[in-house]
Formats: structure tokens, C-alpha cells, sequence
């Protein structure tokens, strides 16, 4: 049985991930800052007879967090098949260029970006176990460069400064994960589950979460013959599936 830890998984998009996954016949350890909160959700999933899962305590803005989860996971299997990158803040809002404290700009990217990246390096030894490792990291097309340089874009005045700077750097060094990683059995890829109506928008976007989830899902279940170093994106970019970076 495969393997998949997935971050921020006790709700929304990264909970309905879990539920897809373990449909696929994954086991899925279900990330949560608040582990109490991580086994309410494992509670609703075994309610609906998903069983093989179990909450896993990790903060990916504490060090000491990942560390322990790594032990706690490491303890539990020797080999981790997926790793998805879920959890990830808006930070305070409104969000300007120059009027946004740095304080805000370094929450943001801790969790968006470093967070990412020591999660990552933790668990590399138990993905390269697998002999199809997968890394998802989930992005925001609020991402793009080309797109947020390009005033014909639906979403152009959308412009969080933190947030938007957070997910163009993710962007970055899924390029470079992938890159590092290409003559390897690994697929690495970013994927914007697209505008969806959740709580991290007040439920504002029009997309729906398992829909936004099945995006996630689609790029943890690549094949061998599968892209790695992509940026997917149904919402930016319906025609290909691809969006610029």
C-alpha cells in the first residue's frame, strides 16, 4: 500500500485530498498543526469507512515540529510514496507593496515557502525509499509572474503582496527541486488548485473543494511517464492545464 503525507490536511482542500487518496487506496497521514483537530477529521474519514489513515502532529512553521514528525513517521514506515505540501497562510490583510510591515512578509513566507522547504529536506530519505516518489506542492496561480505582469489577466488586480511573493518564491524552488532531482524515479510539481470557496477566502472563489482537491490528487498519482517541474493550473490555463510561470 502506498504512502502519502499531506500538510494542513484536517480540512478543506488538504482533508478532501486525504479522502481521494485513501478512494485510491493510499494510506494517508493526515497532517495538522492541532492534533486534536487532525483526529476530528480522521474521525469524519473513518465515519464514511476510510479507514487507513491517522493524524500526524506537524507544524511546518517549528522546526522541532517537523522533526518530531519525521521521527513519529519514521517509526511507522520506512518508505513515504507522496508528499504534499498543503498547508499555507494568506497572512493579514489588506497586503501592499509598501504599506505591509515585513513582520508580515516573514509569517507569510514561513510558513509558504520555508515551511516547504523543511518538510521537504526532512522527509527526502523516506521518499527516495519509494520507487515512484511524488512531491505536490500546492501553489496559488497569484504565483505567476507572467500572469500578474499581464493586465488582460481575469485576476490582475489581485495583488497580496506577501502572499502573492510567497507563492512566485514556492514556484522557484519547485523548479529547482525538480531540477535537482531529474535523473531521478521522482516527479515534482506545483499545482493551483484553482479559486476555490474555502475559509482561507471567506469562501469566496467559485471553485469547489473537491474539484480544487482532484487537481491535487491528479499530480500525486503521475506515472512513470508523467511531467515533472510543472506548473498546473485548470483555473489559468483551462486549454493546456500548464500555466507560465
Amino acid at each position: 500500500m502506498k504512502t502519502v503525507l499531506i500538510t494542513g490536511a484536517n480540512k478543506s482542500i488538504g482533508l478532501e485530498t486525504a479522502r481521494q487518496l485513501l478512494q485510491q487506496g493510499y494510506y494517508v497521514y493526515l497532517g495538522c498543526r492541532d492534533l486534536q483537530k487532525g483526529q476530528q477529521a480522521v474521525g469524519q474519514l473513518q465515519s464514511e469507512g476510510l479507514d487507513q489513515v491517522e493524524p500526524i502532529e506537524i507544524d511546518a512553521d517549528q522546526t522541532e515540529s517537523i522533526k518530531a514528525a519525521r521521527r513519529l513517521l519514521g517509526g511507522k514506515t520506512k518508505v513515504l510514496d507522496v508528499l504534499i505540501n498543503n498547508a499555507g497562510i494568506a497572512g493579514s490583510f489588506p497586503q501592499t507593496a509598501l504599506a505591509t510591515d515585513g513582520t508580515v512578509f516573514k509569517q507569510v513566507f514561513e510558513t509558504n515557502f520555508f515551511g516547504v522547504i523543511a518538510v521537504t529536506q526532512a522527509f527526502m530519505n523516506l521518499l527516495k525509499q519509494s520507487p515512484e516518489p511524488r512531491i505536490v506542492n500546492v501553489t496559488s496561480g497569484l504565483g505567476s509572474l507572467t500572469l500578474q505582469d499581464d493586465p488582460a489577466w481575469k485576476y490582475y488586480q489581485v495583488k497580496p503582496a506577501a502572499y502573492v511573493a510567497s507563492k512566485a518564491a514556492l514556484n522557484a524552488y519547485t523548479i529547482v527541486l525538480a531540477y535537482d532531482l531529474r535523473d531521478t524515479p521522482f516527479k515534482v510539481n506545483a499545482v493551483d488548485p484553482g479559486y476555490t470557496a474555502t475559509d482561507f477566502n471567506n469562501h469566496s472563489g467559485p471553485g469547489t473543494v473537491p474539484d480544487a482537491a482532484a487537481r491535487v490528487v491528479k499530480a500525486a498519482l503521475l506515472g512513470s511517464d508523467g511531467p515533472t517541474g510543472q506548473f498546473f493550473s485548470d483555473d489559468n490555463a483551462p486549454e493546456t492545464g500548464v500555466s507560465p510561470w
